[in-house]
């Protein structure tokens, strides 16, 4: 793909920010800040959860590494034409009762002016104001159509539909369903979260109405992640069928990998995408090959078009 060429316009930041509209999922124990600053320095949204940091003192120093991480990536003369703008920071807000740092993370979140935030597992409608009086835009993660109505409600900048397959945290709604349902009464950017393998089924999901994609499962097998050696081979050996529903602590419905032959133990989470995901790699290769997956799939459907 060109440097930030032809990014679907919805989206509430300038297209050019983006060489696919695709954001690495905010994931428990895998974003590391070295996982968000690559994804920035590739051109993607980058997300973390909040309470991957052990404090809200930590949350400071891992914005300022992962500042500091891409904007030294690509700065010699020799590579300085071929890399993209750096795609935004997003973090995400478990919004939950449960989450005691809820507001001294809001607090740091709005004074350093974090360009993008997620809200998830929770009412967002305390925090959305705060977020937008600091400047900051605000996706909220919903899972049902009564959420998305609430989210929009309460001034939402966009939503990330939760659906069935993925990984951690997961939804119900079958994405095809999820999407036509909400675009029937909202217009505004609209992410899919649930089986984006690669950059066929992101080309699909822009088609379908979405303006961008979680992509979270292939990131875990990533040398930045910070998921353990035995997590990692699980999501690469294993396929959609060792997948499995289990209650994550917090009571949500968590979608789960269990590693062929490992006696029904989960190694972590993982979506029904595991089976697009064949090595461990580093999130610069699964952003260029997801790359060269979407330039082909939408030549493949000009080409259609044509005929």
């Amino acid at each position: 793909m060109g440097q930030n060429d032809e990014v679907p316009i919805g989206w509430p930041l300038p297209a050019d920010r983006l060489v696919l509209p695709l954001i690495a999922a905010p994931m428990t124990r895998v974003s590391t800040p070295a996982l968000v600053a690559a994804a920035c320095s590739a051109g993607i949204v980058g997300a973390f959860p909040t309470s991957n940091c052990g404090s809200n003192a930590e949350l400071d120093e891992w914005l300022d590494e992962i500042a500091a991480a891409v904007r030294t990536t690509g700065t010699t003369a020799d590579d300085a034409a071929s890399v993209p703008t750096p795609g935004p920071v997003a973090a995400n807000l478990i919004v939950h009762r449960a989450n005691k740092r809820l507001d001294d993370d809001l607090q740091t979140i709005a004074r350093r002016s974090v360009e993008l935030v997620i809200t998830s597992v929770g009412n967002p409608v305390p925090v959305i104001d705060p977020l937008h009086r600091a400047g900051c835009r605000v996706l909220a993660d919903v899972a049902s159509l009564a959420h998305a109505h609430k989210a929009v409600d309460a001034g939402a900048d966009g939503l990330v539909l939760l659906s069935a397959g993925a990984g951690g945290h997961t939804g119900w709604a079958n994405p095809f369903a999820f999407a036509r349902a909400v675009r029937r009464f909202y217009d505004g950017p609209l992410v899919l979260a649930g089986g984006i393998s690669d950059g066929t089924a992101l080309w699909a999901a822009v088609t379908l109405g979405y303006d961008l994609g979680y992509m979270g499962t292939k990131f875990i097998a990533t040398r930045e992640s910070g998921a353990d050696p035995k997590w990692r081979a699980a999501v690469v050996s294993a396929s959609l069928d060792d997948i499995t529903l289990s209650t994550a602590p917090n009571g949500v419905t968590a979608s789960m990998v269990v590693p062929p032959g490992g006696a029904g133990q989960p190694a972590g989470s993982a979506g029904h995408t595991v089976s697009g995901v064949d090595a461990v790699t580093t999130v610069a290769g699964v952003v260029a090959a997801t790359s060269d997956e979407w330039h082909r799939a939408r030549a493949r459907t000009s080409t259609a078009l044509r005929a």
